[in-house]
């Protein structure tokens, strides 16, 4: 009898999984279909679950359109670059705090952790004031840095967290055997969180590459735009070219999905490690 409700429980558990995806699946199925539709197809009452005929109209327009391909290099170089500087900053601060005797360290981990909260909406206009006196509005620079300030406190917790699963008794040994403190954190410890590493650059970059309020405040020319405030093109005063708007939803999404189909082992040790130790 108790075996006969494992299998019960087993299967209802199954279902409720597969009922849990499909639900978070579905608006992502909505937005590929709809990418292949008509405008009339779009509007359809009923709604089609499923393209009557593969309209690649809104696909063609958007590769025909030089400035839809200027957004998104855009986006990549920015991605790029603040994945970069994220991790190069985030893992000797994040390092220091998990195994260096530091004043207020505590203190420095409460600020990581405030700083988290603070959405990036509510510190745009400060961050808008200060790059206009730098004169850092309208470039890369401004926006990369930017998106660094939102990536770095969650970076450094997580790798900071990894560092504190490594035995002690390896950086020791390495000392031993003479190798400086950079040495050892080059050879010895970053290899060892390769997993977190590859997890922090992957959110770091998904979190750049979707970022939209920052590339709306700092980039008002049209030049500099990403492809998420590109989007805003597609929504005009008398209506919504819903069809473009998908198209390029789902091509903007392809980097993410991507990254995540070739990272996904390294995500999933990254978010694991150190789980025991805090």
């Amino acid at each position: 009898m108790s075996k006969l409700l494992r299998k019960h429980k087993g299967i209802f558990q199954s279902l409720l999984g597969l009922i849990i995806i499909l639900i978070f699946l579905f608006p992502i199925y909505w937005m590929l279909i709809s990418s292949f539709k008509t405008s009339a197809e779009i509007f359809a009452n009923p709604p089609t679950f499923f393209p009557k005929d593969f309209y690649l109209g809104n696909y063609s327009v958007l590769f025909k359109d030089i400035e839809f391909l200027n957004y998104f290099k855009n986006s990549a170089i920015i991605a790029v670059f603040a994945m970069a500087g994220s991790i190069l900053l985030a893992a000797p601060i994040s390092y220091a705090l998990a195994r260096k005797n530091l004043k207020g360290a505590g203190i420095a981990l409460f600020l990581l952790i405030i700083i988290q909260m603070v959405p990036s909406n509510s510190i745009a206009l400060p961050l808008y004031a200060m790059f206009s006196k730098w004169g850092l509005t309208n470039s890369f620079v401004g926006v990369i840095v930017a998106n660094i300030t939102s990536s770095l406190p969650f970076i450094a917790l997580v790798l900071r967290t990894s560092f504190l699963a490594i035995p002690q008794g390896l950086e020791d040994a390495a000392y031993i055997d003479g190798c400086s403190n950079w040495k050892t954190f080059f050879r010895i410890v970053l290899p060892l969180t390769l997993p977190a590493l590859v997890t922090c650059a992957a959110f770091s970059f998904i979190f750049a590459w979707g970022e939209f309020i920052y590339a709306l405040v700092l980039l008002p020319d049209r030049e500099y735009w990403t492809i998420t405030v590109g989007m805003r093109t597609f929504i005009g005063q008398h209506g919504t070219k819903w069809g473009n708007l998908m198209a390029t939803a789902t091509v903007s999404s392809l980097p993410v999905i991507i990254i995540f189909i070739l990272t996904q082992k390294h995500i999933v040790g990254g978010i694991t490690a150190g789980s025991v130790k805090g």
